[in-house]
């Protein structure tokens, strides 16, 4: 019993995904409504119905008391989190008891994050990103539903069974050889070919990575490319698997493959087989989630309706047809959120994936646009707060500034498209009471100006990035066969490890390698928050796969006991802990989040600040905490570079406190030594 539903203020329904049963509970709720003789309500309209009440409700709130309700129960136990961003409501519900408050703020934050992804500014404009998630062509709407919806399903699926969801940091092959050996080959080679190609039509290869399922193999970047923030990564990690997905249960090896496999013990050694005299294995069919259809019989009726419903599906990804993406880059003058960017997505083999970033010619105009929105988002701040006259405009970049820009930048757009003549009215008119004499100058009368102003920018923003304005034989990405030969060019170098590379990434790290150095240890995770990196042991909960934690029932206990055990510990952290220990049964957790420079000297521990209960959630792929909380700590350590390290571990209940915490020492240096991975 889940959904999720985003509305406008009116109570339009922006964007719905439901579960099965939360869909069929509204379809026997609305039908059993309906007079005789007549059909059932569409879908939409019912959960508009059943939403409206909430929403109308939420806005009387606002409106009369300023504030409104962010949670509630019902008499039935079904959980409601509601969250208001500018003009868009998100409501997540949950009526089977699987997830609680927390988890579904995170879901309505990470919802917004991958809409950001997708759609950039133009969700800083209400009207547009309404006009956006809710487009007029009924047939148009339904495939971006669709694609939302599969998204959110394949963010659900990885955070309730990978562990580098469950913490929000990425987690790499560890594999030191291979991995260097194929980053100076992303440098070198396929790079390097790409961006000196005459094909790639003015577009630049900023990132190359390599994805093994969720684990990134290979990740190289060029130099003139702004670091990757983990938030961004984390978020086309879940488009790749959303595009190509992993269905690792398809292809789970025995019992007497682990050691083989796990690559950790010090006597660890893999010689590849000979590359296969053909190359069919690299055709294969692609794997997809979900269980072995059912073939039954069902009523005409019902079947073509199905079969009308067809029409309606996404059409498997073209490869070579990029997405635009909206990632944030680190310039000299400072962040840069948004930015338009093209992501290439090169299946290699089932399981292994080529991912390649893009620099497109036009980027340039959305570090203007988002330069001159700030400028004006601070003025409005500043009109709302009182401020007017001079005191309006003080700051960088003041408005005064930004006026001989955007008069050069709206003239370099030319006259011919429409919105570049809206924007040259509503800045005309701008000019005239802002800075004309006898005007009305810079009061509050301006406020509504300012916004006018932003729903301008933003439309420019939309139609550079958003729409194909671009003559029909004029290129805009990698040519196909450029894209074919760095698919080859990578096939070929993996060609002798895709076997090994598709069962290491199940078995990355296993506890056999630890369980001398420290008995009675369970399980660990280890995460460096400077770089967004993890580093745990595998969990495997098939039925089919045998480890250290046992079979099926048991490995799945575990399981349950260590995302319970990340919940608690974020909660903690929430009012202010850094370090938590609790004893469950059996078991016995630790968690411990400290500081250190670059040198690795431990930092002393000041007081951790304490969130508010409507906070955004603690992670690094909806909202970054931990880089504002490393801000917030850098205070007290001016000229350091200052480093953040969470661990996490179970013990055996039995073995004595004093024990597991010189385990925790030991394991928290030991994990992060050059001469072990070097690569992390």
């Amino acid at each position: 019993m889940k959904c999720l539903l985003i509305a406008s203020e009116s109570a339009e329904v922006l964007f719905h995904w439901t579960d099965p049963e939360f869909q069929q509970h509204i379809q026997e709720q609305y039908g059993a409504a309906q007079e005789e003789g007549q059909g059932l309500p569409a879908f939409e309209d019912s959960i508009s119905t059943l939403f409206a009440p909430i929403i109308i409700s939420c806005s009387t709130m606002v409106d009369r008391l300023g504030d409104s309700y962010t949670c509630f129960a019902t008499e039935n136990n079904h959980i409601y989190v509601l969250h208001q961003f500018d003009e868009c409501l998100y409501i997540a519900v949950n009526g089977d008891g699987e997830e609680g408050e927390d988890d579904l703020k995170r879901k309505i934050y990470v919802m917004k994050k991958m809409i950001e992804v997708m759609f950039g500014m133009v969700t800083l404009s209400g009207n547009l990103i309404r006009r956006e998630l809710r487009p007029q062509d009924t047939e148009q709407r339904a495939r971006l539903w669709k694609h939302l919806q599969s998204l959110l399903e394949t963010y659900s699926h990885l955070r309730e069974n990978d562990q580098s969801f469950l913490v929000e940091a990425v987690e790499r092959l560890i594999h030191p050889t291979l991995c260097e050996q194929c980053i100076e080959f992303l440098e070198r080679r396929l790079v390097q070919q790409l961006n000196s190609s005459v094909e790639r039509a003015g577009e630049e290869v900023l990132h190359a990575f390599i994805l093994v399922h969720t684990k990134l193999l290979a990740f190289y970047s060029s130099r003139n490319a702004s670091s990757l923030a983990t938030s961004d990564l984390l978020a086309l990690i879940i488009m790749a698997q959303n595009m190509y997905p992993s269905n690792i249960e398809l292809d789970e090896t025995g019992p007497e493959d682990v050691e083989t496999a796990s690559g950790s013990g010090p006597e660890s050694f893999y010689t590849p087989e000979p590359s296969p005299t053909d190359r069919d294995s690299s055709s294969s069919e692609k794997p997809v989630r979900g269980s072995t259809p059912v073939f039954e019989f069902v009523d005409p009726d019902i079947q073509m309706a199905e079969d009308s419903l067809q029409t309606l599906e996404v059409p498997p990804p073209d490869p070579s047809t990029p997405r635009r993406v909206f990632l944030e880059v680190s310039q000299k003058e400072g962040l840069y959120p948004m930015m338009p960017h093209s992501m290439y997505c090169l299946p290699l083999w089932p399981g292994i994936t080529l991912v390649l970033l893009t620099k497109i010619p036009t980027s340039e105009v959305a570090v203007s646009v988002y330069r001159f929105l700030e400028a004006f988002a601070k003025l409005e701040k500043r009109l709302n707060e009182g401020q007017e006259g001079s005191s309006a405009t003080r700051g960088q970049p003041t408005i005064h500034d930004i006026r001989s820009k955007l008069d050069k930048f709206i003239k370099a757009l030319g006259p011919s498209e429409i919105q570049s003549a809206q924007l040259q009215n509503v800045w005309t008119e701008f000019k005239n009471r802002a800075f004309a004499r006898g005007g009305p100058g810079f009061n509050k009368d301006l406020i509504p100006w300012c916004k006018h102003m932003k729903t301008q920018l933003c439309g420019i923003y939309r139609q550079c990035f958003l729409i194909d304005s671009w003559p029909v034989d004029i290129p805009q990405r990698l040519s196909p066969g450029l894209q074919e030969r760095a698919q080859s060019m990578v096939q070929e170098k993996l060609m002798d490890w895709k076997d090994f590379l598709l069962v290491k990434s199940k078995r990355n790290i296993t506890m056999v390698s630890f369980l001398e150095d420290f008995p009675g240890l369970i399980h660990f995770i280890c995460v460096d928050r400077s770089t967004g990196q993890m580093i745990a042991p595998s969990l495997n909960v098939t039925e089919c796969t045998t480890s250290e934690l046992g079979k099926g029932p048991v490995a799945q206990f575990i399981k349950r006991k260590v995302w319970s055990l990340v919940g608690a510990t974020r909660r903690y952290l929430q009012k202010g802990y850094s370090t938590v220990t609790l004893r469950d049964g059996d078991f016995y957790f630790c968690y411990f989040l400290w500081f250190e420079n670059e040198t690795g000297y431990k930092l002393e521990a000041g007081e951790m600040p304490i969130l508010p209960d409507d906070s955004a959630p603690i992670g690094m792929l909806a909202w970054d905490y931990y880089r504002k909380l490393m801000r917030y700590y850098s205070k007290n350590h001016q000229g350091e570079v200052v480093k953040c390290y969470e661990l996490l571990t179970v013990h055996l209940g039995i073995i004595p406190t004093e024990i597991i915490l010189q385990h925790c020492r030991q394991l928290a240096s030991k994990l992060w030594e050059p001469s072990r991975n070097p690569l992390l």
